[in-house]
């Protein structure tokens, strides 16, 4: 199975993530993309030639979509441009998108610098044989505890 790289931007960072995706779409053109919904779009419209899936807008479910994707194992790298000078109303989404991408072990970007290092990686060549969300070992003991049945009675 191919894995898809997920694009998320906030508002004031989308330009800068579609320049950077049209800087690297021979890099990027290697895999399919899923976008959250109006990133996705402005995606599409500067680079044409990338497989982008456009999703729903974050706000409304797309970085949801995105956490379910990592944690099925389709996501290879989450590029991630975030906005941390302005509060966002869908903190607690963006909070736990990026909360399972480090729980599955998938390389995170979230800015232009980090995105670079990762798209220049000899890694990114091979993102389908990165053991990625793989390796759950310190979680094992958290799923296998016993749960009293009495609990919150």
């Amino acid at each position: 199975m191919k894995r898809s790289i997920a694009m998320v931007a906030h508002d004031k960072k989308k330009h800068d993530l579609c320049q950077w995706a049209a800087t690297h779409e021979t890099s990027l053109s290697a895999y399919p993309i899923v976008a959250t919904g109006t990133t996705g779009r402005l995606l599409l419209a500067q680079c044409p030639s990338l497989k982008i899936t456009p999703l729903k807008s974050g706000p409304l479910g797309g970085d949801q979509q995105i956490g379910a994707m990592i944690a099925e194992g389709k996501i290879g790298a989450l590029v991630f441009f975030q906005d941390p000078m302005t509060a966002q109303p869908h903190d607690v989404d963006i909070k736990a998108l990026v909360r399972l991408a480090t729980v599955y072990d998938v390389p995170i970007a979230c800015n232009q610098s980090t995105a670079d290092l990762m798209v220049s990686s000899p890694g990114f060549a091979a993102l389908d044989k990165l053991q990625v969300g793989q390796d759950l070992n310190e979680y094992r003991a958290y799923l296998a505890r016993q749960i009293d049945p009495n609990y919150g009675r």
